[in-house]
């Protein structure tokens, strides 16, 4: 575990050197700020309007930079040659992987922290309500993003980094879509359509349990299941995927 750590820790100040990741959390910082400003357009439920374009820019920018910063992981020690170096010392394949993974994932929680920064410093300044909802959702969104962040890890295991991207945005999209798509299969006459949708809703991850957005939008209380059970399926979907990862990585060959 400690030669795991110190790859994770070298991987973090690696990675917040990055001219991406400081680009894509300048937009989501300025498109918070600019909430304030969208919100005063309407005379009408303004703290709402601020607060769903604020959350709604913090995921998507920190999904951005999951996948986009993610995918380079593994390309970039290839590509300088830097990986023979790496794993000629007393470091696992396995290691290596595990280590990548931990340091962008604390990288992107570190991003995601300066965002809700921003987000909770603009809602006390227009008098915006926060409460427990608001903080669950942010426990699910850092659960979402470590899902994320094991798909970038797993494609970039063993493709380009531009296939990597196009893998990963199309998961997360069509996880997006899923719990829609089970139910327009349980409509359909076709059994196979029907079979088929059920499955995918099962093979790919169900991106739509770490959202809590509408209920926070309206105030709902938040029960614990709601915090728990998606939890620990983003957990253990995060297991399956960094196991596949080390599988495929331990038989890539770099030559």
């Amino acid at each position: 575990m400690l030669r795991v750590w110190t790859l994770a820790t070298n991987t973090l100040r690696e990675a917040i050197r990055s001219k991406l990741l400081y680009t894509l959390l300048g937009f989501a910082v300025a498109l918070i700020v600019f909430a304030i400003a969208l919100s005063q357009l309407s005379y009408i439920e303004r703290e709402r309007i601020l607060q769903n374009f604020g959350l709604a820019s913090i995921r998507l920018f920190s999904v951005a930079i999951a996948i986009f910063v993610g995918v380079n992981l593994i390309h970039k020690e290839v590509d300088r040659r830097t990986i023979y170096t790496i794993l000629s010392k007393p470091l696992s394949r396995a290691e290596f992987l595990l280590g990548k993974y931990v340091g962008l994932l604390l990288t992107i929680w570190l991003q995601l922290g300066i965002m809700v920064a921003f987000f909770v410093g603009t809602s006390l300044l227009t008098g915006a309500p926060l409460g427990g909802s608001h903080a669950a959702l942010i426990a699910l969104l850092a659960v979402e993003l470590a899902v994320v962040v094991a798909i970038a890890t797993l494609f970039s295991s063993f493709t380009t980094p531009m296939l990597a991207s196009f893998f990963s945005i199309g998961i997360w999209l069509v996880g997006n879509l899923t719990r829609d798509l089970r139910e327009m299969g349980a409509r359909s006459a076709d059994s196979t359509i029907e079979a088929a949708t059920i499955w995918l809703h099962r093979l790919l991850p169900d991106m739509s349990s770490f959202d809590l957005t509408l209920e926070t939008a309206h105030g709902l209380t938040i029960g614990a299941s709601s915090l728990w059970i998606p939890t620990l399926y983003g957990l253990g979907y995060v297991g399956i995927l960094l196991v596949m990862a080390m599988l495929i990585f331990e038989r890539r060959d770099f030559r």
